[in-house]
């Protein structure tokens, strides 16, 4: 789906719908974060989308990992909510322009590779801290990235086997 992205641009048309979306910072024991690359903007970014009715959050972010990414994943912590109303996604096929609302996750792999969808992504990949800022990435999602990093090390899962998180 082709959409156009502002980002605190006074030109941006208001919001009309808020969609609740799922993200996960995947890290691996070496500290490498799973990055995907749109196929609309050829920007990085954590992979993530839109919470379908009838699913949680993490288990939104546990399929969209797994879609976009080929790497099945386990959450492991909250990492943080990004709601920014200054955010503004417009879908011009729908009509629909979405003001950002985000919960991102940290979580670690349990198995697959990187391997792009070729829908919404045309690469994946385990990224070294250090590339990072070398990478076109969205300003928004630089932050999440950034949050996600700061952490020395990667998480540990502080859930008990056959919790959830939340």
């Amino acid at each position: 789906m082709v959409r156009q992205e502002y980002y605190h641009d006074p030109g941006a048309p208001p919001a009309n719908s808020l969609t609740p979306t799922a993200f996960a910072a995947v890290r691996d024991d070496a500290g490498c974060i799973l990055l995907v690359r749109r196929m609309d903007t050829g920007n990085w970014e954590l992979p993530g989308g839109r919470v379908e009715l009838g699913e949680s959050a993490e288990v939104a972010a546990e399929r969209e990992v797994a879609e976009e990414s080929g790497v099945i994943i386990r959450i492991t912590d909250l990492l943080g909510v990004y709601s920014d109303p200054g955010h503004i996604m417009v879908y011009p096929a729908t009509g629909e322009a979405r003001q950002q609302f985000a919960v991102c996750f940290h979580a670690r792999p349990v198995e697959g590779g990187p391997q792009p969808d070729h829908d919404e992504t045309c690469e994946a990949a385990w990224v070294h801290p250090r590339q990072v800022p070398r990478m076109p990435m969205h300003p928004s999602m630089r932050r999440r990235v950034g949050d996600a990093l700061s952490r020395s090390r990667p998480p540990r899962s502080r859930l008990r086997s056959g919790d959830r998180f939340g």
